[in-house]
């Protein structure tokens, strides 16, 4: 079977960078369907992308499909033949269908019956009446939400299609997807090779696409964009600040990256550096540099899609572009120093939080007084978490937080250092909104960790309280988010507060707001809810989680010490015989409809193994209940693991369903004590 390698490239107007990552691999994945179901094989399959192309390059597909065998099995012969033994209108209709007659059918027999049989051998097709197919089911899977047409054309797409290259090996297939038929064409840069060039093999474009300055493949530029800004960095004495995505976004930009230095004036660095950094990366793409300290030095690194034979006026152009909105920032910051945030507190109950719920400012105050208790409850300073959780949302006010949301609580330290509030009231406004995103660094002190609380707690309860529940992808208040920064906060910082109590405190704070009576409950549940994805990421099976959350402890600190005790006693010999015998027990107990108190009479244990379970369980129970109080879970299940073998004998020997009724409530009894052992730190019995 021949084989020869593949190209199909669609050449286009700049694609949108944030999603050119997702067209191509798309695309990749469109292709590879269509040839699998195709059952054309091949090596392999590899895609490109640049801002003006999206590209597949199949290394040696079959050119033609293999002949196959097909078997088409015709009606029963009983129903095939009538009595004398000429064919029915069903047979004769059959055959007529496969193109043959009824004499030339074969028979195909089975312990069923006899059936008529045709086998037909079906030509396969070659791959250059095939691709076109092929090309357009993979068009149409593109994740394109909002196609566009131009000029008078009909076809829609992401952007306007200029041209298409099918091409295997040297040939080039007849295919048109889009208006626009094949072509040996292939778009160079658009400064550096702007007349193109024809490609005469699949094996040269790669080659081909680097003479007329076009790095095709995505991950090579994302390299070479992070090697140059490291070495020019390093160059300045300081280091980029890591930004992936960014990275990602400018190698969707360009296709030939070129990096570059340029500067700003030196009084800019009197602005705090987050709102310096947020202009430079957000608005202009670049790449702003630290020292070792930390502190942002005035030089800044970009990246061009051009190799400049004058880089310095593409330097100049750059900072002067940048100027302006450099002094806008430094503008802001001198004209919001002016306002205490204390002075801003007022402003804020003209911002709403929620229609049923009021203004920010109402927050604001509901803050400052949980996070007030929630501080005396952890032994931390009460008034510096009083005073952060009413200043917290101030900075929201500031012309700097209004030109640059993503400033918000960085701002509010600064302001708050500038009024000469303390160092501690300063960080927890920055820290409240800690953590922001999965994996993000915790708010440190014990009273941001109060404020931060407490602003989640507040959006929890509040939200919940008039019946918004997150569903499906909905969530606009992002309670799936704070509910999982609470718990990490908790869990992470090491905190034992009763999320009950919690909770309780933070519904008082709204008065007579909340419509939904069960709050407290239904947050509670929907925050256990965010334990399992949370412990599945850390590698803890789904099982473990769930005898745990089937205990419901109101402290997330000690739903972390039961859940890594349970996950290690999971890996014991005896643990999936425990598990089995406590699922019996659970059973057993279940089905009885009588009081079961635990309180066993040892005169009426007669068997051996009974007697001996009941004392190992006695003993257990006075070793175990003070480790269970101190929290030392996997100490209490290393106790309860010696069980095993006393329990395996009372099962083997005892039948706890004796005839006697007082026995075998006794019997009864006694497997109580022993179930509620186990379900003091999980429900073992859900252990696969």
């Amino acid at each position: 079977m021949h084989k020869e390698n593949l190209l199909i490239e669609l050449g286009t107007e700049e694609l949108p960078p944030k999603a050119l990552k997702s067209l191509r691999d798309s695309l990749r994945a469109g292709i590879e369907s269509g040839l699998k179901i195709a059952e054309l094989s091949f090596d392999s399959i590899e895609a490109y992308a640049t801002p003006r192309r999206l590209a597949v390059l199949v290394q040696q597909v079959e050119t033609e499909q293999q002949d196959k065998v097909v078997e088409k099995r015709g009606p029963a012969v009983s129903v095939a033949f009538d009595d004398s033994g000429k064919p029915t209108k069903a047979a004769e209709g059959w055959a007529r269908s496969n193109g043959i007659t009824v004499d030339e059918a074969q028979r195909l027999t089975t312990d069923k019956g006899e059936w008529l049989l045709h086998k037909a051998t079906v030509k396969g097709q070659a791959l250059t009446q095939l691709v076109q197919g092929i090309l357009e089911a993979a068009i149409k899977t593109l994740p394109i939400p909002k196609p566009m047409r131009w000029g008078d054309s009909t076809a829609q797409f992401i952007r306007p299609v200029h041209t298409l290259t099918v091409m295997l090996g040297s040939e080039l297939l007849d295919a048109e997807i889009l208006e626009t038929k094949s072509a040996r064409f292939i778009q160079g840069h658009r400064f550096h090779s702007a007349q193109g060039f024809e490609l005469d093999h699949v094996d040269n474009y790669l080659t081909k696409l680097r003479e007329a300055k076009v790095i095709a493949d995505f991950e090579e530029r994302i390299n070479t964009i992070q090697s140059e800004i490291a070495r020019l960095a390093s160059e300045l004495g300081g280091e980029v600040i890591q930004d992936d995505e960014l990275v990602e976004e400018v190698a969707a930009l360009v296709e030939w990256p070129v990096a570059l230095t340029a500067s700003f004036d030196q009084g800019f660095l009197a602005v705090p550096k987050e709102p310096l950094i947020v202009t430079m990366k957000d608005d202009q793409r670049y790449f702003p540099v630290e020292d070792g300290k930390g502190n942002l030095l005035s030089q800044f690194i970009f990246i061009t899609n051009i190799e400049s034979r004058d880089p310095q006026q593409i330097i100049k152009g750059n900072e002067k572009v940048v100027r302006p909105r450099l002094a806008d920032a430094q503008f802001f910051f001198e004209s919001d120093k002016k306002k205490t945030l204390e002075s801003r507190v007022l402003a804020l109950d003209s911002v709403l939080f929620q229609k049923q719920l009021g203004s920010i400012g109402d927050k604001a105050r509901r803050i400052s007084v949980l996070a007030g208790k929630i501080a005396n409850q952890l032994k931390a300073d009460t008034d510096a978490a009083e005073r952060a959780g009413l200043l917290c949302k101030a900075d929201l006010v500031s012309d700097m937080v209004s030109e640059f949301p993503e400033t918000q609580g960085v701002m509010g330290k600064h302001y708050a250092l500038n009024d000469g509030e303390s160092p501690t009231v300063a960080e927890s406004i920055e820290q409240h909104y800690w953590p922001r995103f999965s994996g993000d660094e915790l708010p440190v002190s014990k009273e941001a960790c109060a404020v931060a609380l407490a602003d989640k707690l507040d959006t929890l309860v509040g939200i919940f309280g008039i019946g918004q529940v997150p569903k499906g992808d909905r969530d606009p208040f992002a309670l799936r988010r704070a509910a999982l920064g609470l718990l990490r906060t908790l869990v992470e910082r090491q905190l034992p507060l009763n999320l009950h109590k919690l909770l309780s405190a933070s519904g008082e704070g709204f008065g007579d707001k909340l419509s939904n009576t069960s709050v407290t409950a239904d947050v509670f549940d929907f925050l256990l809810g965010r334990f399992r994805p949370w412990y599945q990421d850390q590698g803890i099976s789904v099982d473990v989680i769930q005898s745990v959350l089937a205990r419901s402890p109101s402290k997330p600190t000690d739903f972390d010490q039961r859940v890594k005790a349970v996950q290690s006693f999971k890996s014991m010999a005896s643990a999936e015989s425990l598990a089995a015998a406590n699922k019996r027990v659970g059973n057993i107990l279940a089905k009885s409809d009588e009081t079961i108190t635990g309180e066993v009479t040892e005169s009426l244990l007669q068997e051996s193994a009974e007697v001996e379970l009941y004392r190992l369980v006695k003993q257990t129970e006075d070793h175990v209940e003070p480790l269970i109080l101190n929290g030392d879970y996997s100490e209490a299940l290393t106790h309860l693991s010696q069980l095993k073998e006393p329990v395996d004998a009372f099962f083997e020997h005892v039948m706890v369903n004796a005839e006697d009724d007082n026995v075998r409530m006794n019997r009864l009894n006694l497997l109580f004590r022993l179930r509620q052992l186990f379900l003091k730190i999980a429900d073992i019995s859900l252990l696969q």
